[in-house]
């Protein structure tokens, strides 16, 4: 057995029996990019941090533990300053709303999220068209940019593009990531135009243990970046934009503009500031970890881990018909091992790496899964 017995799940269904193993300190969690959150297991880390180092309080969001988030995200990214959001979308709108600075356009891909899960709120609110390029890809190409900037310049009403936002991580697209080369083609590009960029950064942190290549690294190519503080670093909710001190002075009035004005933000701050703490050394290992495990995987029959060209902490899982896909994410749980065998909307199963690779060893894992598979 992977764990004691006497830390096995009872064979219930209810939601609270259900919900306690997935946040025990042996439970493996091959979905979602950071380990699962629940109050029990956020009002701990918050009482720790507390008695720890305490909680500055801000006010409105300003200046406390609130602050110092802002100044160490900065720091690691390489900006000058950088801004608390309390959700992704407003870092992503505000940022492109600022960058296009009057021009009307902002080219982004078509699978990105603020394309397709924000209710157009940039072109609503902000009145900036978004030209949704590459569908159905992870990115566009720099021929296809320059395209579609000499389009909107060229036309007998000219429209010129203000922004360019790239989203890398793409969720979509199965967490496959955009290249640094194209990147750098690209932002080069618009630098030389005139065009704000924009990096959709979400998962910016993880895209980096995949790569090699540091978050500054990718952060320098671009005027702005946003990242998540929920999806990893252990936050209830929040963002970071960070760009030049010039771009970030004015984001607190657009903040609130947009009822993003909190009245406190110190508890999710603090979490995410806690949660900064050793993140990538740990990811690179949980990455290497995970490389290691899906080789081993692959030794058994009844399924294939791939992984992406370029990169990605999601790999796609191929199950032959003769596994019982339900049967199997029951058995895996008697071993503290939660996979999700749903394919998504492209039709695909994943597995995820995260951090919660590391609670098990690889052997540990592979028995759960050969005992699984037999069962």
């Amino acid at each position: 057995m992977a764990v004691a017995d006497a830390n096995i799940a009872p064979e219930t269904s209810g939601t609270e029996t259900n919900r306690k193993p997935v946040d025990s300190e042996n439970s493996v969690v091959f979905s979602g990019d950071g380990a699962p959150k629940s109050p029990d297991t956020t009002l701990a880390a918050l009482s720790a941090i507390q008695q720890k180092r305490g909680i500055e309080a801000d006010t409105y969001t300003l200046g406390g533990v609130v602050g110092e988030l802002e100044r160490r995200v900065a720091g690691i990214l390489g900006k000058e300053a950088a801004v608390f959001m309390p959700t992704g979308t407003l870092a992503n709108h505000l940022a492109l709303r600022q960058l296009c600075d009057g021009k009307p356009r902002a080219i982004v891909q078509e699978p990105s999220h603020l394309y397709n899960d924000t209710g157009d709120c940039v072109q609503q609110l902000s009145g900036i068209h978004m030209v949704p390029l590459a569908p159905g890809r992870t990115c566009f190409t720099l021929d296809e940019l320059r395209a579609a900037v000499e389009r909107s310049e060229s036309g007998r009403v000219a429209n010129p593009v203000g922004a360019m936002m790239i989203e890398s991580p793409v969720r979509r697209m199965g967490g496959q990531i955009a290249t640094f080369d194209d990147m750098k083609a690209m932002t080069e590009y618009c630098q030389n135009r005139g065009i704000g960029t924009h990096l959709d950064g979400a998962r910016l942190f993880m895209m980096s243990a995949a790569t090699g290549i540091s978050s500054s690294e990718y952060s320098a190519l671009f005027d702005t970046v946003y990242v998540s503080l929920y999806k990893y670093f252990g936050a209830p909710f929040g963002a970071i934009l960070a760009g030049t001190r010039q771009f970030c002075e004015g984001q607190y009035h657009l903040r609130r503009m947009f009822g993003g004005g909190l009245s406190s933000s110190a508890h999710a701050a603090a979490l995410a500031l806690d949660g900064i703490d050793g993140f990538e050394a740990n990811f690179a290992k949980a990455m290497a970890k995970g490389a290691e495990l899906f080789e081993s995987l692959n030794e058994l029959d009844g399924l294939d881990v791939g992984r992406y060209e370029h990169g990605s902490n999601l790999f796609p899982l191929t199950l032959n018909d003769a596994v019982d896909a339900t049967k199997l994410e029951e058995n895996l749980r008697r071993h503290w091992v939660f996979v999700t065998t749903a394919p998504d909307d492209n039709g695909q199963r994943h597995l995820t790496i995260n951090v919660t690779l590391l609670r098990q060893t690889n052997d540990q894992i592979v028995d759960a899964f050969h005992q699984a598979l037999e069962s």
